[in-house]
């Protein structure tokens, strides 16, 4: 495994992304490796990063505006070639069959509740660290 993963975090509301980052803290997990955030509030940025490569996992925040993290999920499922893992940020428990809808890999219930979070990031990373291998 890397010695450091890279987490891509889209959302337009810089509140949401710091969320996202406090409740990653520097390592999700013991065995997974410390996280490095690479921090995007724009569909086309998001696109841009993975274009160039070395994301581990991107986090989607599913109310984000213009481009809802789902709608951003789908989209780079279709147009990423090897896309990274998603983890989708929902606004209710019950809108975890749009994620599936989406193509994410995983969903987590807005606001960031640390521990849930971490431990669906965590699972994520060794997901990937396994399809690496």
């Amino acid at each position: 495994m890397q010695p450091t993963a890279t987490v891509l975090v889209y959302s337009d509301d810089s509140n949401t992304r710091e969320q996202v980052r406090l409740a990653a803290g520097r390592r999700p997990a013991p065995d997974v490796p410390p996280v490095r955030f690479v921090e995007c509030a724009t569909p086309g940025a998001v696109v841009k990063e993975l274009d160039q490569g070395g994301i581990d996992v991107c986090v989607l925040d599913g109310e984000a505006v213009p481009m809802g993290g789902m709608g951003v999920c789908r989209q780079i499922k279709d147009e990423i070639f090897d896309c990274p893992p998603v983890l989708v940020l929902i606004a209710r428990p019950q809108d975890a069959w749009l994620a599936t809808w989406s193509r994410a890999d995983a969903a987590v219930a807005l606001p960031v509740e640390p521990v849930e979070f971490a431990s669906a990031l965590a699972s994520l990373l060794r997901r990937k660290a396994l399809l690496g291998a």
